[in-house]
């Protein structure tokens, strides 16, 4: 308590101990890619315009003609659909800046120097990534897979990819990699290009995509699926020259849905617009089948490990464990208000554990404290069946 000197009336402001944890941002996302000029750190832009100034326009036209062009299409694709907030990692070839860069650049070098990370390495170290896409992943090899790993290490980043171009509906497509850290979409989408012939071109739809996951996010919450949603900004009038590389019926999508491939699908004739049709990750695992459950964990985890962190160096005793409860189970009870998390009591949806319990003497020796949590996420209604059930007007 101060000392007070003289006598009169003190007011005093006394903390109440507790340390409330806030919900990460999940729609901010990180491009890695070529572009006209700009920096090669990563550069927050919130809008195409300023992209445009800093970054330069579109380079797979005249006169530039580069190789390695998708980039700008998925930031442009990234604005129209709803996106915010995006980060942009130029890459630059090593060899020189007007040569096409290689999977070596687009993935860059960790070094212990954060400021000297260029490309996936430095879209690494931003915590505010949650969404992370590297549109030329289709034309360069290998990019793809290390897109992936880098969201694997991190454990707290999804990534957005695209199928290759000319693949027929009638193909047999499976995935070549098993990641709960990963989507993938298909087919390719027709945007406007005024510097191309014919005024538009087929690019992969990785930044739409994007889009539409940061608008649900901002919308509805991380726990909707990005699923049953237009794609805007896309070419639908020309003449012969129709909005998706391909257009797929239901018995064509199923054996991509089957093997965990989103599929985008024209339903203009019923009213509905284009619409992406499926919110499914590229894992194999039944826990994390969809997109919502694996990017709700990532947002829980990532919120929790952030709010704890004043835990570090605090007594291990029971009056931290006490708090640490506290702010969890505080925090997880808003998730489940939000209607992320299963039941109709809080303790069918969620339990927070940190006591003698969750840890040993041999914990507490060593300094560890652990805190158990457990969660059930909702899933999305993925297949709505209706049965109808005839009757005739005798039984009536």
């Amino acid at each position: 308590m101060p000392e007070h000197v003289f006598p009169g009336v003190y007011v005093e402001e006394i903390l109440n101990g507790l340390h409330p944890i806030e919900g990460v941002s999940t729609s901010t996302a990180g491009f890695v890619g070529e572009t006209e000029k700009g920096p090669t750190t990563p550069t927050l832009v919130t809008s195409w315009r300023e992209f445009e100034q800093t970054f330069g326009g579109f380079i797979d036209g005249p006169p530039l003609n580069h190789p390695h062009g998708h980039l700008p299409y998925a930031v442009r694709g990234f604005f129209d659909n709803g996106g915010r907030r995006a980060f942009v990692a130029r890459v630059v070839a090593a060899s020189g800046a007007t040569d096409p860069a290689t999977l070596d650049d687009y993935v860059g070098t960790p070094t212990s120097a954060p400021d000297d990370r260029r490309g996936l390495a430095a879209l690494a170290t931003i915590d505010e990534i949650a969404l992370l896409a590297a549109p030329d992943d289709v034309v360069i090899p290998g990019l793809r897979d290390a897109l992936i790993a880098a969201c694997e290490r991190s454990q707290r980043q999804f990534a957005v990819t695209s199928l290759d171009q000319g693949l027929a509906p009638a193909s047999d497509v499976r995935l070549p990699w098993d990641s709960m850290f990963a989507s993938a979409y298909y087919p390719w989408i027709r945007v406007d290009a005024p510097h191309r012939p014919g005024g538009s071109v087929l690019v992969p739809s990785t930044g739409h995509v994007l889009g539409i996951y940061a608008r649900v996010d901002l919308e509805r919450g991380v726990h909707k699926a990005p699923a049953n949603e237009s794609v805007n900004g896309l070419v639908t009038g020309t003449a012969g020259e129709p909005p998706l590389e391909f257009t797929l019926s239901d018995v064509e999508q199923e054996p991509f849905s089957t093997h965990g491939i989103n599929v985008i699908r024209d339903f203009r004739a019923s009213g509905r617009g284009i619409l992406v049709w499926g919110a499914r990750t590229a894992s194999s695992s039944m826990d994390f089948r969809f997109v919502t459950a694996r990017r709700l964990l990532i947002f829980i985890e990532d919120s929790i490990r952030r709010g704890l962190e004043w835990v570090a160096f605090e007594p291990n005793v029971e009056r931290t464990w006490s708090a640490v409860r506290r702010a969890v189970e505080n925090f997880l009870l808003t998730v489940w208000r939000d209607g992320a998390l299963q039941g109709s009591k809080a303790e069918e949806a969620l339990f927070v554990q940190c006591d003698r319990t969750t840890m040993t003497q041999n914990d507490l020796d060593n300094g560890r404290l652990t805190c158990l949590i457990g969660v059930a996420p909702i899933r999305p209604a993925e297949f709505v069946i209706v049965a109808i059930s005839k009757t005739t007007r005798e039984a009536n």
